[in-house]
């Protein structure tokens, strides 16, 4: 066997090597990395090259890793977080970075503070692009593969290279259409109705966020939806309501009445979740930063 000459591997071979290990596809790492399909192919093929390893075999109609490019996952991630800390303490200025994140979010929280951040960065001349993915009840490995740079959710993993930060709290309320029928009046009222309820494709929904101790169930809903824009339609012209934080009414739900709930419910928390091989980055701290003035400004 050749001997691996290990000066020829550089970020950007790691990278890729990442993204087709994530895309199990050539075309999507081509796709996701902004180049050509014959770029992505060349670096494979140096990268097979250096290590004496097929790393990646067809398998239908994707590709499939070989047991030393699964083992090799951490140690890149390492390698590829080793060489981002040599640029922490550089000097910084967003106008004159490329920044390009990955944020996962449901729509409640994707609709409520990032519009108006990039409205913001694009009259600061930021440049700026953002990727949003769903979150569900998030999992440890979004941040810890690098799967996105940010997570936004009521419902933080706990692990001990995690930091979350809480953005804001919310009430929980009732939304309704008034000219169909009035805000429940009792528990009663509230049981007995038709409610619309958000349930994510990737798990987790309005009720895992709605702590009420006296409420002595949570009614079983009429429709499920899949994201919170769904609700309006569902709810407007007909009795049904829909239980989401107050904040709602500013986005999806604006065009729906709002009403306190008839019994006490705990407020919802609302936390920014990263890796610690983030935290010192620049742009990073530059993204939290503006994440954290939005929330600011949703409060006041």
């Amino acid at each position: 066997m050749s001997k691996i000459d290990f000066l020829n591997l550089d970020g950007q071979i790691l990278r890729t090597f990442l993204v087709i290990l994530e895309e199990s596809s050539v075309s999507r790492a081509a796709e996701r990395l902004e180049v050509t399909q014959s770029a992505v192919s060349h670096t494979l093929a140096k990268l097979r090259q250096i290590l004496g390893d097929p790393l990646f075999v067809r398998s239908g109609q994707g590709l499939t890793p070989t047991e030393t490019a699964l083992s090799l996952k951490a140690p890149v991630l390492q390698v590829l977080d080793g060489l981002k800390a040599l640029t922490e303490q550089r000097p910084f200025d967003p106008r004159s970075e490329d920044m390009h994140f990955v944020v996962a979010a449901n729509d409640m929280q994707r609709d409520l503070l990032f519009p108006q951040l990039v409205r913001q960065s694009l009259r600061d001349g930021v440049n700026l692009t953002l990727e949003f993915k769903p979150s569900g009840v998030p999992s440890v490995s979004l941040l810890r593969d690098a799967r996105c740079d940010l997570l936004l959710t009521p419902l933080p993993p706990d692990a001990p290279d995690m930091i979350q930060y809480k953005l804001f709290s919310g009430e929980m309320m009732c939304f309704y259409d008034r000219a169909c029928t009035q805000p429940p009046a009792s528990v009663e009222d509230y049981l007995s109705a038709h409610h619309v309820t958000v349930q994510f494709v990737l798990g987790g929904g309005s009720n895992d966020v709605l702590k009420a101790p006296d409420l002595p169930y949570i009614p079983k809903p009429t429709v499920t939806v899949s994201n919170f824009s769904g609700i309006t339609p569902f709810v407007r012209g007909t009795e049904m309501l829909a239980t989401e934080i107050e904040f709602m009414h500013r986005t999806s739900l604006r065009g729906l009445d709002m009403a306190p709930l008839p019994f006490e419910a705990e407020t919802l928390n609302v936390f920014m979740v990263w890796h610690e091989r983030s935290t010192n980055d620049p742009a990073h701290r530059w993204l939290r930063d503006a994440v954290t003035d939005c929330s600011r400004a949703l409060v006041l």
